[in-house]
């Protein structure tokens, strides 16, 4: 596996260990009450949208195998650059219904060592 797109995938994969770890045992409403909690799970939808540009550009077969990459990356240019548009609605349902793919994926790439 190269190492760039190892540390692309890790990446990927640390900051979804972080979004379940920050949103465990949380609701939408702790969601929209919360600034904070907002501000993190943000950040790091932003991270793993980048590692994945990232990665597309190293080794775009291994992007390729993540479902949904494309969707990912414009996720986080909507976080970037149209802030002011982000729908919490849309973020929480990104953490409860696509998150756990991700996680599943982006594992099943490391373990299999095929980047």
């Amino acid at each position: 596996m190269r190492l760039e797109v190892k540390k692309y995938l890790y990446d990927i994969q640390r900051a979804v260990n972080l979004l379940t770890e920050f949103t465990l045992g949380k609701t939408f409403a702790d969601y929209e009450r919360e600034a904070m909690l907002r501000a993190a799970v943000e950040r790091e939808f932003e991270v793993i949208g980048e590692a994945m540009n990232r990665l597309v550009k190293a080794d775009a077969l291994v992007a390729a195998r993540i479902s949904e990459y494309q969707r990912i990356i414009a996720f986080r240019n909507i976080l970037i650059h149209q802030y002011t548009d982000v729908d919490d609605r849309l973020v929480w349902d990104v953490v409860a219904t696509k998150l756990p793919t991700l996680a599943q994926e982006v594992g099943a790439l490391l373990d299999d060592g095929c980047a």
